[in-house]
């Protein structure tokens, strides 16, 4: 046999061997048996809550709000006011206001109405303080374990201590009397002449009434300088007698002067008008560092 044709017999032979051989087909993979399908991603959103204090948490913890209400709709947490000035005019015009309502807790209770008088004027600011604006509250009477009414929250000698709140400035007047009718620590005031409005001013102080030492002297000051005794005198039937006394300058429509509030003290004024305590001494003929309600002194 010939080299060609040997060689052309080997070729035909290779293709014979070739065209047997198995064909390798790539397939798609069945969607149904797939193993590591993907998996969509969902995206997470927020879920909106509403700003609602758990129980025993206070509005103020869990919103950090400066005035608003809990749960039960009646405690507010609040933060200091700002001052507002007290007038000769806004002090008597509190005083015709609720003269009527001390005289008749005079007649119930035996408590002189100067000393309910003074006491509102002082611890009120004449209805400027904030818990009188905000709670009605005339006299700070604190919650104590038998209130259950309405309250607030207040700073004053604790931070956020609980106040008595009311519907109406009245009832706070009505709860004053009360107040001291019924704790046995104040039973020896109602042993005083209910003329001697200088006893009781004396007499809350040693009953622990107040905490501030000047107390009594305070509200001696502010019922001499109102003449709030006459209203004794009336519930009484006795005639009265105006004491006479030195009154406090007053400067009227004045820009250089200033109006004490409930709070002030020397010190507060003469970091508010940059003005040294000595000065403002000097300018108002001041011997000792103690001012009163209402007092107008000058600050330049």
């Amino acid at each position: 046999m010939s080299k060609k044709l040997l060689m052309l017999f080997i070729l035909m032979a290779l293709y014979a061997c070739g065209s047997n051989q198995s064909v390798v087909r790539t397939t798609k993979p069945d969607p149904r048996k797939t193993a590591s399908a993907p998996t969509a991603q969902r995206e997470r959103k927020p879920i909106y809550r509403p700003n609602i204090p758990r129980k025993n948490e206070s509005v103020a913890q869990k919103a950090g709000s400066s005035a608003s209400q809990n749960a039960n709709g009646q405690t507010e947490v609040l933060e200091a006011t700002t001052r507002v000035k007290v007038t000769t005019e806004m002090v008597l015009a509190y005083i015709e206001k609720y003269k009527g309502v001390a005289k008749d807790n005079m007649v119930k209770t035996g408590i002189p109405a100067s000393i309910t008088m003074g006491q509102a004027i002082l611890e009120s600011g004449a209805g400027t303080g904030p818990l009188s604006v905000q709670a009605n509250n005339h006299f700070g009477i604190k919650c104590h374990k038998e209130w259950t009414g309405p309250s607030i929250r207040y700073t004053d000698d604790e931070e956020n201590e609980c106040f008595r709140k009311y519907d109406d400035p009245s009832n706070s007047f009505l709860d004053h009397s009360y107040f001291l009718t019924s704790r046995p620590r104040y039973s020896s005031l109602f042993q005083l002449d209910k003329s001697d409005y200088q006893a009781w001013a004396k007499g809350l102080k040693a009953a622990g009434y107040a905490t501030d030492p000047k107390y009594p002297d305070k509200l001696i000051g502010l019922i001499e300088r109102y003449q709030l005794q006459r209203f004794d005198a009336e519930v009484l039937g006795k005639e009265y007698t105006p004491i006479v006394k030195s009154q406090p300058i007053v400067y009227e429509n004045n820009p250089d002067t200033y109006t004490v509030v409930k709070g002030d003290t020397l010190y507060s004024i003469s970091k508010r008008f940059n003005i040294s305590i000595e000065d403002l001494k000097k300018k108002n003929n001041l011997t000792d560092n103690t001012l009163s309600l209402g007092q107008q002194i000058l600050v330049k």
